[in-house]
């Protein structure tokens, strides 16, 4: 059985996946001990909420070579996103605006990103004899199956674990898509190319409005503003309303803020750049896109996941925390009566709050968290 120069295929590796759009490029193995340790952890703290699927699927999930029996390395990828000047603290200022999370403005990454991923785990096979005991045990994740893409991210080498728990690069900010492939053949593997580099900044950790960091390094994802307008399915505690403000999808506050993204890199790929005006929209018309819009206007975005409810919903949030407008009483008026329930009693509070015009806005949840 011929057997492959390895050296040299983790070199094509990296040369075909920047060929193939990604910016970076690692190899690693599957020890993911450490990593097990802390999301133990933190799934026994309850701070996932609603997201079940992440304390499934047993070990799975920290141990690559039970997802995929067989697995010896994993080729993690970064994907930069970041869709040039799109005037963020502009729209955030802007009550009347909606802020959409970045890497939503575009076509959703999923499929751009398994697809290329696809095309070098095919790239690998191709280059291995045709003896070879491990040819064809290449397989691409994105998002879609029980994989700790950070921790894998880090060991092979794509940047530090950054103190809002996502991963930094010193040369590319934290504005970036992972992927993985996992993979039978023994490539040479990468060292953690760079260490921690945050030092004493605690920004991240200030500057969430809904005060979701228990400490550095560890999400409440229960108070995420990702994790309520997104993925939890239900209605948006009380508490955390005013702090959301315009943000009707995501967050991104604790990596703008951060002083690495002055690094970060504009992407050049067409379907991440802004779709549908989402970049500077209007609560209003939002508000008032009939459930046929949405989902026309939302096609082949990651917005679709939410559903046309939790689009209201989060958009009534929003156009409560707007200045008292009559325009907007009567958009959330003529919305409620076909409102479901879940709806319905988020356009109550919107209304209760439209008729208060002295109202101050509770901007920010400020508890005394621990900073080191």
């Amino acid at each position: 059985m011929n057997q492959p120069d390895l050296h040299q295929l983790a070199s094509d590796v990296k040369r075909w996946g920047r060929e193939l759009g990604f910016q970076q490029v690692g190899i690693t193995d599957i020890d993911l001990g450490q990593a097990e340790i802390r999301l133990k952890e933190w799934l026994a703290k309850g701070y996932h909420g609603s997201m079940e699927w992440l304390a499934a699927h047993g070990n799975k999930r920290s141990r690559p070579a039970e997802l995929l029996p067989g697995t010896v390395r994993v080729i993690s990828v970064r994907m930069d996103y970041l869709p040039g000047d799109t005037q963020q603290i502009k729209t955030l200022k802007d009550p009347t605006k909606a802020y959409v999370s970045r890497y939503t403005l575009g076509r959703d990454y999923h499929k751009l990103i398994r697809k290329r991923l696809s095309i070098l785990a095919q790239q690998i096979d191709d280059a291995l004899p045709a003896d070879y005991e491990f040819k064809g045990q290449n397989r691409a994740f994105v998002d879609s199956a029980p994989v700790m893409e950070r921790p894998l991210a880090e060991k092979a080498g794509l940047g530090w674990t950054g103190k809002h728990t996502l991963i930094i690069n010193s040369n590319a900010g934290s504005w970036f898509f992972l992927g993985e492939i996992f993979t039978f053949v023994p490539l040479p593997i990468d060292e953690p190319a760079q260490p921690n580099q945050c030092g004493e900044c605690t920004a991240c950790l200030k500057v969430c409005p809904t005060d979701a960091f228990p400490r550095p390094y560890e999400l409440d994802a229960r108070r995420c503003i990702s994790y309520l307008t997104i993925e939890n399915r239900g209605a948006i505690p009380e508490e955390f309303r005013e702090p959301i403000g315009n943000r009707i999808f995501g967050c991104d506050d604790c990596q703008a803020i951060c002083p690495w993204n002055k690094y970060a890199q504009f992407t050049e790929e067409k379907d991440f750049l802004p779709r549908h005006g989402l970049a500077d929209s209007d609560l209003v018309d939002l508000f008032n896109w009939t459930e046929e819009e949405y989902l026309m206007r939302t096609e082949g975005s990651a917005i679709r996941r939410i559903g046309y409810e939790g689009w209201l919903r989060n958009l009534a949030v929003g156009l409560g925390n707007a200045p008292s407008d009559e325009q907007i009483v009567q958009v959330l008026t003529a919305k409620k009566d076909q409102a479901s329930p879940l709806v319905k009693e988020h356009i109550d509070w919107a209304l209760n709050q439209q008729a208060n015009p002295n109202r101050r806005r509770k901007r920010k949840i400020q508890q005394n968290r621990p900073t080191n």
